[in-house]
């Protein structure tokens, strides 16, 4: 049934409205990174009288901001690539190897989802101490890579079995062995679910406040988010830095999300339509 012009422009303003409402408070926020405090209280709604770098200057200055970028970036990268080879690899075993655990196996990966890891924070944070890895980067790392894989792990077996077995059959009778059937064959076929996985993952990662607020005590290794926290004073904040650190804070994951949307969204709508 072919939609009527009205209809579309029904749609199309429904679109633009919901675009509006996502864009502008990103739009406040970058707009208030140029403000000074008090025009941010006087004025919070309005465009800046005068758009400066003096704010992004002075926070370089007043806290280790490029150490908390660096921090961020390196735990996030981390992360996202021990989640991706691990549960690309696991999940090419549960999808196209039949064995009486593989069933079992599955289901205990998918016990990942329903169990919060938060409510292990103390056993973690002693297995942490015993391996001398508190106040570590390596600490966020490997938690964010264990709770990160049941649901990659989820999503892509659901992908591999998608993919015609011939292709597999095909690449075995050229000769290739079992590594080289998933990751010259396979592996590039679900692009999309990958690009879903590193987005998933990038952003948990990269927004984490809680077990960086745990496990990091040094003001040098801490992420954006608990960093950021040092421009709170008990009886001032200064506003405009916040803002700042906010808005550079949000540069990678647009970054990442405009370079890998198309695949994602490829991922999202994966298997609607045949």
């Amino acid at each position: 049934m072919k939609t009527s012009m009205g209809g579309k422009a029904v749609q199309y303003v429904v679109a633009y409205l919901f675009m509006l409402v996502a864009l502008y408070p990103i739009v406040l926020m970058v707009a208030s990174s140029f403000k000074t405090n008090m025009e941010i209280f006087t004025s919070p709604l309005s465009l800046p009288k005068a758009f400066s770098f003096e704010t992004y200057q002075k926070l370089w200055e007043v806290v280790p901001f490029a150490d908390f970028l660096w921090n961020s970036i390196f735990v996030s990268l981390m992360s996202v690539l021990l989640i991706t080879i691990f549960s690309a690899m696991a999940a090419f075993y549960l999808a196209r190897f039949s064995f009486k655990w593989t069933a079992a196996l599955y289901f205990v990966f998918l016990l990942g989802l329903m169990i919060p890891v938060k409510l292990g924070i103390v056993p973690l944070f002693l297995l942490m101490k015993s391996l001398s890895l508190l106040n570590s980067l390596w600490s966020l790392i490997l938690i964010y890579t264990a709770s990160g894989i049941p649901v990659a792990v989820f999503i892509l077996t659901g992908f591999f079995r998608t993919l015609p077995v011939e292709l597999e059959e095909a690449a075995r009778i050229d000769g290739c062995n079992n590594f080289q059937v998933f990751w010259r064959v396979l592996l590039p076929l679900i692009r999309p679910a990958l690009a879903t996985v590193v987005i998933i993952n990038f952003i948990h990662a990269w927004n984490d406040f809680f077990f960086p607020l745990i496990f990091i005590q040094e003001d040098t290794l801490k992420t954006i988010p608990v960093g950021m926290m040092v421009l709170f004073g008990e009886y001032e904040t200064d506003w405009s830095l916040l803002f700042a650190g906010l808005t550079l804070s949000a540069l990678p994951m647009i970054g990442v999300f405009l370079m890998a949307s198309k695949q994602f969204m490829e991922g999202l709508t994966a298997g609607a339509v045949k």
